[in-house]
């Protein structure tokens, strides 16, 4: 019989397995774009500890091992930032991905006071902005990463989440 995977905050422990996860799942985002400078593939497992204790991490778990994460935190003007989205390459498309947004959004909106998600994606990430799209965010701009990776804005209203949570 199989194990179900759970989701959970992220505690202090977690930080070196959602370094390690991230630098591995991250690699095809790279490739797509031919650049291995993108933000989560040089964060240091330091910073990736800073986030686990200030911002909200929430990760999926089979077992003892995390197989996904994502990260978020709220920005000045009241939205949640959320980014770094991953799952290991053997799991995807069972649904984690969607689990641990809907995790994160309710904890962003109900713990940390969050009036809108917003989040960047790859312009060629076709698979993040179809998932994004299913789970009821839009297009609202373009931005340029901090690694010269054309994004693009997506939001989603809080009070929408709760409407389908």
């Amino acid at each position: 019989m199989g194990m179900s995977v759970t989701i959970s905050a992220a505690a202090e422990q977690d930080a070196e397995q959602i370094f390690r996860l991230q630098y591995l799942c991250f690699q095809s985002e790279a490739a797509l774009y031919g650049n291995y400078r993108i933000d989560p593939l040089v964060q240091t497992l330091d910073s990736v500890r800073r986030e686990v204790a200030a911002d909200c991490v929430v990760v999926a778990r089979l077992g003892d091992e995390i197989v996904g994460s994502v990260h978020g935190r709220i920005t000045e003007d009241g939205a949640a930032a959320i980014g770094k989205l991953c799952v290991h390459p053997r799991l995807q498309g069972h649904g984690i991905g969607a689990r641990l947004l809907r995790a994160a959004e309710s904890a962003l909106a109900g713990e940390r006071g969050a009036r809108t998600f917003r989040l960047h994606a790859g312009h060629r990430s076709e698979s993040n902005l179809r998932l994004y799209s299913k789970v009821g965010y839009q297009r609202v701009g373009t931005s340029q990463g901090t690694d010269g990776v054309p994004m693009i804005v997506l939001e989603k209203d809080a009070e929408a989440f709760a409407t389908t949570a």
